[in-house]
């Protein structure tokens, strides 16, 4: 089974849209979702053209906030700082990765943990291994959201994470285990990793490198979860997945491009309705 992530992102998508019609007339104004990128990277400039058309489906307000190379990380951070003291402002998104002379980490810590749609504050974080409410990061989330929507048992199964980035591979091990998975987090250092990969009922692949995955190193019949996105010489896009080799072996499989992508935007949109009700709620109850 192919895993159609871009028609399961647009559904998400829809009942955002529905949501926000709603919201908007109990809460007399839209959600609003600030995006900033600094410098003209072109992997960048095309993933928060997406976004921004993803906001204006779901109906909400914001700005794009475009900042030459050249913008000092003090400046970056002046203007997050009056994102973060605009009440009409409920998500802030600082698109990575940022130029050489900026401290990413300090970008995220100057986000305002309740309006951090990333998920990256180490608030939220912290809230997340603590099994607390919070914000969760999108791409982890748009993973969980494909099993779910595939059909895939978590429980008692064997998951193995290759990549243990902040980002993807550390989060989305904490979901599954939460889902009761027996998980391995596994990486592109790892002794043997064919052997590892092969006991996976659940592979979810994030470690960069184009076509990494063999059909050789997949359980017959595994869901295999492919994060990866790499241009390739020819200027093609591919996973990190063999996805010719792979498809013939696994029970379910995510393409790329249509795969993980769709749904990390789709639970953007999601986590900026979430912060956006929760601030609206705390609002209207101190009135």
């Amino acid at each position: 089974m192919i895993i159609d992530g871009k028609a399961i992102a647009q559904q998400l998508k829809d009942e955002v849209r529905e949501q926000v019609e709603t919201l908007t007339k109990q809460y007399g104004r839209k959600p609003c979702l600030d995006v900033i990128i600094v410098g003209e990277n072109p992997a960048s400039m095309s993933y928060v053209k997406s976004k921004i058309k993803a906001t204006e489906y779901c109906g909400f307000d914001g700005e794009l906030i475009q900042l030459p190379e050249s913008t000092s990380q003090d400046e970056l951070l002046r203007i997050i700082r009056s994102r973060n003291e605009n009440e009409m402002v409920d998500g802030i998104l600082v698109q990575l990765p940022l130029p050489k002379h900026i401290d990413e980490q300090s970008v995220i810590e100057a986000i305002a943990q309740e309006k951090d749609v990333d998920g990256f504050h180490p608030t939220n974080v912290a809230k997340l291994w603590l099994n607390q409410e919070t914000i969760v990061p999108c791409t982890p989330m748009g993973i969980m959201a494909l099993l779910a929507k595939s059909g895939t048992p978590l429980e008692g199964r064997h998951a193995v994470v290759v990549g243990r980035s902040n980002i993807v591979g550390k989060p989305i091990a904490k979901l599954l285990l939460d889902k009761n998975c027996t998980v391995t987090i596994a990486h592109s250092r790892t002794a043997d990793l064919g052997a590892i990969c092969r006991e996976a009922d659940i592979l979810v692949v994030a470690v960069g490198k184009a076509k990494m995955i063999k059909g050789d190193m997949v359980k017959p019949g595994a869901t295999v979860i492919d994060v990866g996105i790499n241009r390739m010489e020819d200027g093609k896009i591919a996973g990190d997945v063999d996805f010719d080799s792979v498809a013939p072996v696994a029970g379910a499989i995510t393409p790329v491009p249509g795969g993980v992508g769709p749904m990390t935007i789709s639970m953007l949109m999601y986590n900026t309705l979430k912060c956006y009700n929760r601030r609206m709620s705390n609002l209207c109850a101190n009135q």
